[in-house]
């Protein structure tokens, strides 16, 4: 699946939609691909100050467990509930239905660090 081009990415598979000081994150096709047929999501709590690139949360699939990091800082301001009863979400829409959480921004300058989405697939070849 080629990635959306009005995304950014993070290394570890996730993605980001910036819009003004808010984001929406979730996990890559790629990341769901390997991970296989996901059963359960923990993600941070409304409320939680995360910084870029922590550990947030734990996805976790038939065949692993992996933890989950948030790439740009900020506040949690709204997580994804349908996820609780309906993980599979992450796999078949994980750049719809699937997004795992929204954060207000700390940092809006963190997004230099990430990757467009022709340098993420150059992540992800072979």
């Amino acid at each position: 699946m080629a990635q959306p081009e009005d995304l950014l990415y993070s290394r570890e598979h996730e993605w980001v939609k910036l819009d003004g000081e808010s984001a929406t994150i979730g996990i890559t096709d790629y990341a769901q691909e390997q991970l296989g047929d996901i059963v359960y999501v923990e993600l941070p709590k409304i409320g939680t100050e995360i910084e870029q690139f922590f550990n947030v949360g734990v996805i976790e699939s038939v065949k692993a467990v992996s933890d989950l990091f948030t790439p740009m800082s900020g506040k949690v301001v709204e997580i994804n509930e349908t996820l609780e009863g309906d993980p599979a979400a992450v796999n078949r829409e994980p750049y719809g239905a699937g997004w795992l959480f929204k954060l207000k921004l700390t940092d809006p300058d963190e997004a230099k660090s990430l990757l467009n989405a022709a340098a993420y697939e150059k992540t992800t070849a072979g």
